[in-house]
């Protein structure tokens, strides 16, 4: 059977290539997408597809790339669906992004060139133990990398040049979905499930080699908002109620043994503060809630609700607005539903000589969405690690894997059909 090659470096040329697009996304922007500069690397992206031979790709107004590889199969084969999203994290600046190929790493530290503090050690990142003899890829000490998930694009963009050059390796149609601002959890706000016309789908934004991921959070956002009483400090005795000291007191006490990201893991949900703004008479914080069953992630509202209330009992002419929003569920009750989707990922996985790894993931991908809206879509491995920081970083031999997988996944849905 052929097998993927990653030919002249290919693979890792597109890689580098897309980090250095600036595409940060921006939560604070009502724009779609919320940064014009997105669309920069889905102009990219099409431009290849179409030279590949993919005949339909385009992008759309609001920054999605879509296209199709047609199926050469003589049965009826279910049509699947590749995702990636374009967008970088906010947390850490994707400008000016600097890639550095570290060639056959040996356990060595990785100090990173613009920022000799920087250090990649291998006993505070557990997956570099594996990567003996690869090649590893970061930014240069003042960025993130963008491997998360551009990654995933360089993945799935050598897997279609590879089913569009060899038309004996048997599939069925195939979609191809890249998405912006799922960083800000938006990835999926203005997608055209009816245009994409898939039946299933597989996101490829996941860390560890051999990861198939078929459960995430559930999640909400919340926004808290104070209103205080203002008055001139020098005369404020008995009068002034501190927006911002109210705030400070909610937040302060929230659970920190548990209910935080600093103290949970696992299946442990939790209360997060994000963001905080204000004066004396209006402060605002943003929250995320995360669980994962609904039941625990209505009581997390609840707990943060009755938190505020407890606070501002104390202060009489203040009061406060809670409002809490869906973000996205976990994709384990669709997912359920349809068992082949795993068991071809598996398998797919295996026919790649690694041993695959099902597991939950503490976040959420445009798959916990689109399954959702009628797409059921797990999340397999893109070789990312470290994400949303200046020590992020990917390994080429796991991204190869990666693309070697998506491949048979195709595959396995033809013969299976």
């Amino acid at each position: 059977m052929l097998k993927y090659i990653n030919k002249n470096k290919s693979l890792q040329n597109r890689f580098t290539k897309y980090v250095q697009i600036d595409t940060q996304s921006d939560p604070q922007s009502p724009t779609i997408p919320s940064t014009e500069k997105q669309k920069n690397l889905g102009k990219v992206l099409v431009e290849e597809l179409l030279e590949m031979g993919v005949a339909d790709a385009h992008l759309d107004e609001y920054g999605y790339v879509y296209a199709t590889i047609p199926s050469n199969s003589d049965k009826q084969v279910p049509v699947i669906c590749f995702c990636s999203h374009m967008d970088t994290s906010p947390d850490c600046s994707g400008y000016n992004v600097k890639p550095i190929i570290h060639e056959n790493y040996q356990g060595q530290d990785l100090v990173l060139p613009d920022d000799n503090s920087v250090v990649l050690k291998m006993k505070e990142h557990a997956d570099l133990k594996d990567q003996i003899g690869n090649d590893i890829i970061t930014a240069s000490g003042t960025t993130l990398l963008g491997a998360d998930n551009k990654a995933g694009l360089a993945e799935i963009m050598e897997a279609a040049a590879f089913l569009v050059q060899n038309p004996e390796f048997k599939h069925g149609t195939i979609k191809i979905l890249f998405t912006p601002d799922e960083e800000i959890g938006r990835g999926v706000d203005k997608v055209d499930i009816e245009k994409l016309g898939a039946d299933f789908g597989y996101t490829v934004d996941g860390e560890t080699l051999g990861s198939i991921e078929d459960e995430t959070f559930s999640a909400d956002g919340a926004v808290l908002t104070i209103k205080g009483v203002s008055a001139h400090p020098g005369f404020a005795k008995g009068k002034m109620e501190s927006a911002i000291k109210i705030l400070s007191d909610v937040i302060s006490s929230l659970p920190a043994d548990c209910l935080s990201p600093e103290s949970t893991e696992l299946k442990e949900g939790f209360i997060h503060p994000v963001t905080i703004s204000g004066n004396v008479e209006q402060a605002e914080a943003r929250f995320i809630l995360r669980a994962f069953n609904d039941e625990e992630l209505t009581a997390n509202g609840e707990l943060l609700d009755a938190t505020v209330q407890n606070i501002i009992e104390d202060f009489p002419n203040s009061t406060y607005e809670l409002r809490i929003t869906e973000q996205y569920r976990n994709m384990k009750q669709v997912l359920d539903k349809h068992p082949q989707i795993i068991e071809f990922g598996i398998e797919a996985i295996k026919r790649a000589g690694i041993t695959p790894k099902q597991q939950s993931i503490r976040g959420g991908t445009d798959g916990s969405r689109l399954s959702f809206m009628g797409l059921p879509c797990p999340n397999i491995f893109a070789g990312e690690h470290a994400f949303h920081g200046k020590q992020e970083w990917a390994s080429v031999q796991d991204m190869e894997k990666a693309v070697e997988t998506i491949v048979n996944i195709a595959a396995i849905w033809e013969e299976r059909a």
